[in-house]
């Protein structure tokens, strides 16, 4: 006990002084901000990952992500010995290892926790008594302690007794320029009392708010409870979108209406569908494990099915239309998609409803080109790898009176959208982009999706 006792003051101090040496696992839209922040709060930070060019670039300095402030990663490097790595032996010299590595699904829309394995396996090599080892990635509830603990004790040592074991769910809005790292509250949660207060205190050191919850299981739901709910909200909104367009109702403005009641609403707007590497997965995860322990969650299935049927709704809706306002069939048609990044103003393609919904339309014999800006190139995905290497179409008059109909999939806001409103095309708006910039006059060639 004394040793334990021993252990967790060495690292609560060390936290305290912030000369605790932090190793951030994974250095993507979650783990980079997350490394950053650390590091800009005063601790000797690595970050780790696998993607050698990634390493590079950061400790070149680069800017790495769009939405960061240019010298950000710069002025960590060379101000405060931020360094990335794909040497794993730094992990042996951490007091605290964050584990912010991709958990998307598998090809049969289950959970994969390949990437979290994997960490815990590299970690295991090297853990030593007195780590604090968080793990940020979205898993199920109860995942940390059956899957990611067994195999860090694998060597011996015991979680809260040898090393301390925290969850701690990320909760990056990519993008967001109202809610950094530093803001949102943070979770946390453990199985033990000295590992809780640690990831407390950790991360007291860097947030606004903390907030301490009874487990690790808990602190797992947390997350899987926030998404969830989107997904619902979305797939509801989503639905009444359809069945408003078929009354001649604009679901947009009754939304901005319903949104000024100050009590009991919250707004959620329709689109093309969920992207991204929470909003589609979280839910999966909860209802995978809610039927693993013979529970059933038959909305929130409901509502995943509709949103995995969004990008269908879309491609029939511009064929139907293609016909019956264009008077040509969608097979053979030009059609450009404007965006293809899950949401605007980001460079991430994960599960993005943009790349479905072109495909359902290549499906259906449709010419598809597309523009973003943020994707000169379109990028190597684990969902689409057939379209890698097709380039952004250039967004100019010239290319725009080439097209039958143009849709909007993503409303980034660096595209000259008064442009694209000129063209003689057809435009499917599934983002409002236009109203919402006051751009109205189309001569019937609009049509909201």
């Amino acid at each position: 006990m004394t040793n334990v006792f021993s252990l967790f003051s060495t690292l609560k101090d060390s936290i305290a002084r912030h000369d605790a040496r932090v190793a951030v696992i994974g250095l993507g839209y979650v783990g980079l901000p997350l490394a950053l922040t650390v590091s800009e709060s005063g601790f000797p930070v690595t970050g780790f990952d696998l993607n050698a060019g990634r390493v590079r670039a950061i400790n070149d300095g680069e800017q790495v992500v769009s939405y960061f402030p240019e010298n950000r990663v710069g002025d960590a490097v060379r101000d405060r010995g931020f360094s990335a790595t794909s040497d794993s032996a730094v992990l042996a010299g951490a007091d605290v290892i964050v584990i912010c590595v991709p958990t998307p699904l598998s090809p049969e829309r289950e959970p994969d926790l390949t990437y979290v394995i994997k960490a815990a396996e590299t970690i295991a090599t090297r853990l030593r008594p007195g780590q604090m080892i968080v793990l940020e990635s979205t898993v199920w509830p109860g995942a940390t302690g059956t899957v990611l603990k067994p195999i860090l004790e694998r060597g011996g040592l015991r979680a809260g007794d040898d090393f301390f074991l925290a969850f701690s769910p990320e909760r990056e809005d990519p993008g967001n320029a109202n809610f950094s790292t530093r803001s949102i509250p943070k979770i946390v949660g453990a199985d033990d009392q000295r590992s809780r207060d640690l990831a407390n205190l950790f991360y007291g050191q860097f947030v606004t708010e903390t907030v301490p919850v009874s487990s690790l299981a808990t602190a797992e739901a947390v997350k899987l409870a926030e998404n969830t709910f989107r997904t619902v909200n979305i797939a509801l909104v989503n639905e009444m979108k359809v069945a408003m367009d078929a009354m001649g109702v604009d679901v947009w403005e009754v939304v901005k209406a319903a949104a000024t009641k100050p009590f009991g609403y919250m707004p959620f707007y329709p689109g093309p569908g969920i992207g991204g590497d929470c909003i589609p997965v979280s839910p999966v995860y909860l209802s995978w494990r809610a039927r693993d322990v013979g529970s059933q969650m038959p909305i929130v299935d409901l509502a995943r099915a509709n949103n995995d049927t969004a990008a269908d709704t879309i491609a029939a809706r511009v064929a139907r239309d293609l016909e019956r306002l264009g008077g040509r069939p969608v097979k053979g048609a030009r059609i450009l998609v404007l965006g293809i990044a899950y949401k605007k103003n980001v460079e991430d393609t994960r599960e993005s409803p943009a790349l479905a919904a072109l495909l359902k339309l290549e499906a259906m014999g449709a010419v598809c080109a597309y523009h973003d800006p943020y994707f000169p190139v379109m990028p190597v995905t684990r969902d689409h790898p057939g379209l890698a290497g097709r380039r952004s179409l250039p967004l100019t008059r010239e290319a725009l009176a080439e097209q039958d109909a143009i849709l909007i999939a993503t409303d980034h806001d660096n595209v000259d959208y008064a442009l694209v409103a000129e063209a003689g095309a057809l435009l499917f708006d599934t983002r409002n982009a236009f109203h919402a910039r006051g751009i109205g006059s189309f001569g019937g060639r609009m049509v909201k999706i």
